[in-house]
């Protein structure tokens, strides 16, 4: 499945945040750099999709962007 990943740079904390939107707004890493941000958010994402497969819930529909 694909999920979307969301990385902005944060000037009050001084690193890259990177969010997974679908899984809500509490779903986020960060990083020193882009690259470190983006790894992060993998990391978090696969940990994610393992902890709904173990207890059987449901996994987000992912968002998707159609371009005409």
């Amino acid at each position: 499945m694909k999920y979307s990943i969301l990385i902005q740079w944060s000037e009050t904390d001084g690193v890259y945040v990177a969010s997974l939107p679908e899984w809500g707004k509490y779903a986020r890493t960060h990083g020193e750099t882009y690259e470190q941000a983006l790894e992060n958010a993998k990391e978090v994402l696969e940990d994610l999709i393992y902890g709904y497969e173990q207890t059987g819930k449901p996994l987000p529909e992912p968002r998707t962007l159609q371009v005409a």
